[in-house]
Parts: structure tokens; sequence; C-alpha cells
């Protein structure tokens, strides 16, 4: 069976384009229609959906088209060709990377996965080492994100007090940031000989990433004032001329949880105030999805103390090298690239596990 064929049975299946050519005409019809833009928050969600739509269909297209390549250079190849034969041992190498990004979005099916993902990183018990490690989760998804080609926003950072950071919140644009994200929710272990030990003995350190959906007003979550509590503080920390130095950082708690958000990147406490209602609000989303879910192993583990036992990663420097998911059982030996954003061989075995799991 040609190569072309087999993606379009395969691939086909999963993305449903057939469907979502369809859907991509109604929507082609209402655009055409001149009273489509009247209504600019009805507006504003077809044109998200479309996104989305043309992003899974574009990706399929461009698949599809440097396969039916593929299979005309293997036919001249068969034909002793032997340019034809070497450049299609090329396209299939390029094209290694390409499969398993649709690999991945093949998986993401849930409600929000296609919405942009809100990150928020904690460090765990032992001071300098755990702030250290935090900085480095971050670095880590920012780096990722960046090669993904989507953009990071700041919210709030809280620097550590001798070096990294106690804790930090930043939103991921980018179509399924949250789907291919949500991998990473849960507590990272890390073993090293720690730059802060005269000794140059090995520390283990603990971290925690939540990642919850960004949600729009469409969602609606209703969170009484009685149930917020509301502090305004001066900014600080790192951050330059970037950090306001007014009083206009935004902290909110929210009592019956106890979820706490803060935003002190924005304009205005206003503007700060605004942003972190819309953190809290995606977090609650989320807590209210993961209460309707079975009871799994890596949502408990975001639940516990964050410390040993609980951990979803690990990430080893010393005395060997090597990066394990303990929920997937995947693992790399180049810790240095996953720690450079190289965790996509991650999220897709995630994803995977998920699906078969019923997660």
């Amino acid at each position: 069976m040609p190569i072309t064929i087999l993606v379009l049975k395969v691939f086909g299946g999963h993305f449903d384009i057939d469907q979502k050519n369809a859907r991509l005409s109604e929507i082609a019809a209402l655009e055409s229609d001149g009273t489509f833009w009247e209504d600019s928050e009805k507006a504003a969600k077809i044109q998200k959906e479309k996104s989305l739509l043309c992003n899974v269909v574009d990706s399929f297209n461009e698949l599809k088209e440097h396969i039916e390549e593929l299979d005309i250079l293997v036919e001249y190849g068969k034909e002793g060709d032997e340019d034809s034969a070497k450049e299609a041992v090329s396209i299939l190498k390029n094209l290694a990377d390409l499969i398993e990004e649709q690999e991945q979005k093949a998986f993401l099916s849930d409600e929000m996965d296609g919405n942009n993902a809100i990150v928020s990183i904690n460090a765990g018990a032992g001071g300098t080492e755990s702030c250290d490690w935090a900085s480095m989760l971050q670095r880590m998804l920012v780096r990722w994100a960046e090669k993904k080609r989507f953009k990071v926003k700041l919210f709030d950072e809280q620097a550590g007090d001798t070096a990294g950071i106690k804790s930090t919140t930043f939103l991921v644009e980018g179509n399924f940031a949250y789907g291919l994200l949500k991998s990473e929710t849960g507590i990272h272990r890390l073993v090293r000989i720690s730059p802060f030990d005269s000794n140059a003995r090995r520390h283990t350190s603990f971290a925690s990433i939540f990642v919850s959906p960004e949600v729009d007003d469409e969602i609606e979550i209703e969170v009484p004032d009685s149930e917020i509590k509301i502090d305004v503080y001066r900014s600080g920390g790192a951050g330059g001329q970037s950090v306001n130095t007014t009083d206009s950082a935004v902290r909110i708690t929210h009592l019956p949880s106890g979820i706490v958000v803060t935003c002190q990147n924005e304009r205005s406490q206003h503007q700060n105030k605004a942003m972190a209602m819309k953190i809290l609000k995606s977090r609650l989303y989320e807590k209210a999805m993961e209460e309707k879910r079975e009871k799994q192993k890596e949502v408990e583990a975001s639940k516990k103390e964050i410390g040993w036992g609980s951990q979803i990663r690990s990430y080893v420097l010393h005395p060997y090298k090597m990066v394990k998911d303990h929920r997937t059982s995947e693992e790399m030996g180049s810790a240095e690239k996953v720690l450079d954003g190289d965790i996509d061989s991650f999220i897709k075995s995630y994803l995977q596990w998920a699906k078969e799991n019923h997660l």
C-alpha cells in the first residue's frame, strides 16, 4: 500500500479531516454573511475555532504533500535513480519530526486542549537548591515554547533569597499549548552535585509545576466577592524597568480552596487585578475538571507535599545523566537536551499513556 494512502487512513482518521473541512466551509459561509461581524464576541469565538481547525488541517495537508513527494522519489529510486533515492532518505528523516508533532495533536481532543496555558512553578523545601531548580524548570518550559514559536507572557515572579525563584506564573500562548503542557503538572525531582555546596555533595531538589487552561469569558465561573481576599502590595524582585514600583501588584486568595494567585507585571492595579482574576478562574476550572476525572496518580501527586515519593519525573545529573518519567517510564539519556526544552518525547508518551488509561 502506498505511503500516502497509509497516512490518509491513519492520520486522517485520527484528525477527522473531512469533518474539520466541512466545519471550515460552514465558517466561510458565516463570514460571508454581512451580519457576521456585528456580534463581536460570537465572531471572536468562531475565529478562534477557525484558527484551531486550520492549524490541524494545514499541518495534515503539509504532511500529505511531503509524503506524496516521498512516494514519487521512492518509485524513481526503485528504477535506479540514485539521486532520487538519496533525496527520499533525506525527506524521510525530516518527516520524522513532523509526523511526531501530528501524532501528538491526534491525542488532543479534550474541550480545553486547544487553549493557551497558564503555568505556575513553585520551589519545594530546600532553600536555594529548590529555588535554583524552579528557575531551571522555568527556562526548560520557556525554551520549549520558543521552539514551538509560542509566545510567553510573565504574570508574576518571586525571586529566591540567594538564587533562582521561589515561584512564577506565566502564560504560554499558542494553539494546543494547554493540551501539550498539561503533561508537566506535578512534582519534578532533580539530583545533582550542588553548585552552591562548597563540599561538592550530591543534593536532591524538588519543585512543582501546575498547568491550567486559559479560560475565556464564555465559560462562566462564578466567584462571589465573599469567597476571595484581595491584597495590594508593592511589586518587587527581578524584572528591572518592566516591573512597577508602585503599590499595584495584586494577590487574590480564594478562601474555600486556598488557591492563591498573584500578578504584578501589568501597567496598573486594575489590569493586575483583572489578570489575577483570570488566572484564578482558570485554576478553578482546572480544579473542577480534576474532580470529575477518575482518581489518577499524576493528579494526586500534584496535591502532595513537594518532596519524596510524589514526583512525576526525575532529572539525574549525577552520578549518571538521565531523565525518567515515572508515569510512562519514558527515558532520555541527554539530560542537558531535556533541560534545554527538548521535552516532546515526554509529552507524546504522556498523551498516549493518558489515552490508554482513559484519563
